[in-house]
């Protein structure tokens, strides 16, 4: 994998975006001196410093590989890491993972007590409809039929059961719980995007580069919690920016747990191969919508096979 043509463009393409993404995120986010100023500290704080910021980078790459402009992206993007916050906001609460440590400080609850984090949490979530807003009823759609009953919640629950009932794991269960509470939002990030550069295009995003691209999402998402899971048994905490061995402490369901480390990292590489394969059919198919030239979304195909791999490789 360190040999391919494309390794590094997507953290270029990181670094390239990182200020464009926190400026879009600070101008989202009520400043922490307006009232109720307890509550806009807290939501700060869930989300400054933030972690990988892998949602609104997605976003954008949705956009660029169907051939939008980034700026079109930016405010959605942020209003995805608003979700994402949020739902770890909730996780760490004592009724659900009962986490002390997130991005690599106390968490959110341990600062502002339970009710408060709560809260947060509610605000950061209606706070992400108001900005993907921005990219058009059919990117409000899909964000709201992914971070719901249906999608990241209707995951979190079905993770929550699952805990301790060992008798009841299956490959098959584990796949619908990373499937909704993990894949969701990921695949979601990827078609806002495109929704977004749409304004910018001959109409709406056809049916078929929109499947492409949730297909290329459904994979890099299955990746992404698997190499999470093998994380939580070889990472450190300074690493992670989280406490490692939560999933083995609490009987979670996981990859490593069912099949092994191994058969799990060579399940997460063989899904990222997967994901890097559909990149290129996701930006021919833009092209041909746009009826522009293959070539000049080839950048955009490089950064989403990148991606693909950086999800099994990275140790964070």
């Amino acid at each position: 994998m360190s040999e391919r043509p494309s390794a590094g463009c997507f953290q270029a393409f990181v670094r390239e975006q990182a200020q464009a993404v926190e400026s879009a995120l600070l101008e989202l986010l009520p400043s922490a001196q307006d009232q109720p100023v307890r509550l806009h500290e807290a939501m700060h704080y869930a989300m400054f410093p933030g972690g990988k910021r892998l949602r609104p980078m997605l976003t954008l790459l949705g956009c660029a590989a169907t051939g939008g402009g980034l700026q079109a992206a930016l405010r959605p993007g942020a209003a995805l890491e608003c979700l994402h916050t949020y739902s770890l906001v909730h996780d760490d609460l004592p009724c659900m993972d009962n986490d002390d440590l997130r991005r690599g400080r106390p968490t959110c609850h341990k600062v502002y007590g339970d009710s408060l984090a709560l809260l947060a949490g509610d605000a950061l979530l209606t706070l992400a409809f108001e900005g993907v807003s921005e990219a058009g009823g059919a990117a409000v759609h899909v964000l709201a039929k992914a971070a719901g009953s249906i999608g990241m919640v209707g995951g979190q629950v079905e993770d929550l059961a699952a805990e301790g009932d060992a008798a009841a794991h299956t490959i098959e269960r584990l796949r619908w719980i990373h499937d909704h509470k993990t894949g969701a939002l990921i695949r979601a990030s990827l078609l806002v995007g495109a929704h977004a550069g749409a304004a910018q295009g001959p109409g709406p995003v056809p049916t078929e580069v929109l499947d492409l691209l949730a297909a290329y999402g459904d994979r890099l998402g299955r990746a992404f919690q698997i190499a999470d899971d093998c994380l939580d048994m070889t990472g450190s905490a300074a690493e992670l920016g989280k406490n490692p061995g939560v999933d083995v402490a609490l009987g979670k369901l996981t990859w490593p747990a069912l099949v092994g480390l191994e058969r799990s990292l060579e399940e997460a590489r063989n899904l990222a191969q997967e994901a890097a394969g559909l990149a290129e059919q996701v930006v021919s198919s833009a092209a041909e919508w746009r009826s522009v030239a293959r070539s000049s979304l080839d950048g955009a195909a490089k950064v989403l096979q990148d991606v693909a791999f950086y999800t099994v490789e990275r140790r964070t």
